[in-house]
């Protein structure tokens, strides 16, 4: 798979206003559903704005991680998450590797709500910093945590809209007191120009879940893959923005109709780290992941058969490590 050309940057990756619905207005929350309909069709990403997540508590989180980052390696090492059953906590760069011949190359940090230590799986407690190492880390990383929480039911319940569903169709799967969701927090390190082309921060994959919300810095380095024209193009930092993609669960949910796409980040050339935050509601694992019923036209059958969350998972997350 090639780099961006200059011929193929009329890709779009949408930019959308939710604070229409976020007020109830109605004929808003019309446009903001059609819109949804079509992002997630083609290209399977957007950006969106007018949250409900403040500027304040974003840049105090990034500030709070880099400190961390600057931690001794032996103090990070020490939250690693090969002590987690649920994957929560540190995780060394090159661990991960989601594309043939990189091993990506960044740091992470993943929580999630604490579960008791022998609930299912990715359930369970966190690990976490002492209060003396980092001041107030665990406190703005909870708080980040439950506010990007809210925006994203607030997020299927625009999905659940877009797809002519009741607005609550989604509500149990993701606001359910043993719903998934885990927050991940990367660093990825500068590199130079010749390295760059030789390395990945993140491979190119497409996410397991349903959805994913992603805060990023201004460093840039996300990339989308158009399968049309078999090119990478940039989504560009916009400020404010979280960007949004549909994950392998939601295109099966819909029997493809929404499109869960290859993406990567490149390693940033630049004299700085790079920080990004995703969070990933994965809903409940007991959920029967079947074709929606308005995501079938009539004669038409079902692409996949029935399986249940925590299925899907289990295969996606044990061909990463």
């Amino acid at each position: 798979m090639g780099s961006i050309s200059e011929e193929m940057l009329d890709v779009e990756i949408p930019l959308i206003n939710i604070s229409g619905y976020i007020k109830g207005d109605q004929e808003q929350t019309a446009r903001i559903a059609a819109e949804l309909h079509a992002a997630c069709q083609s290209p399977g990403f957007f950006q969106i704005t007018g949250h409900t997540v403040s500027t304040n508590l974003r840049a105090h989180l990034l500030a709070k991680l880099a400190e961390f980052y600057r931690l001794p390696a032996s103090q990070k090492k020490a939250l690693h998450r090969s002590q987690s059953k649920c994957l929560r906590g540190y995780e060394m760069v090159g661990e991960q590797k989601l594309e043939g011949g990189f091993s990506d190359q960044k740091e992470g940090f993943m929580i999630g709500p604490e579960f008791p230590l022998d609930a299912g799986f990715l359930q369970g407690p966190n690990q976490w910093p002492d209060d003396e190492a980092i001041p107030g880390f665990r406190e703005v990383f909870t708080n980040y945590f439950e506010e990007v929480l809210a925006l994203s039911k607030i997020m299927f319940r625009l999905m659940a809209l877009s797809l002519g569903l009741d607005e609550h169709f989604f509500d149990a799967f993701v606001g359910s007191k043993d719903s998934i969701a885990m927050c991940r927090a990367h660093r990825y390190p500068p590199t130079t120009p010749e390295m760059a082309q030789k390395s990945r921060g993140i491979g190119a994959h497409s996410d397991f879940g349903a959805l994913t919300l992603l805060m990023q810095d201004d460093i840039g380095g996300l990339e989308v893959f158009h399968k049309p024209s078999q090119t990478w193009h940039s989504v560009q930092p916009t400020e404010d923005a979280f960007v949004v993609n549909i994950g392998d669960m939601m295109e099966r949910w819909t029997n493809n109709k929404y499109t869960s796409t290859l993406h990567r980040v490149i390693s940033p050339i630049s004299s700085k780290d790079r920080y990004s935050i995703a969070f990933f509601n994965e809903g409940l694992l007991d959920q029967t992941i079947e074709c929606i019923p308005t995501c079938l036209k009539p004669g038409e059958k079902p692409l996949f058969e029935p399986t249940t969350a925590e299925a899907h998972l289990r295969a996606r997350y044990g061909n990463s490590y």
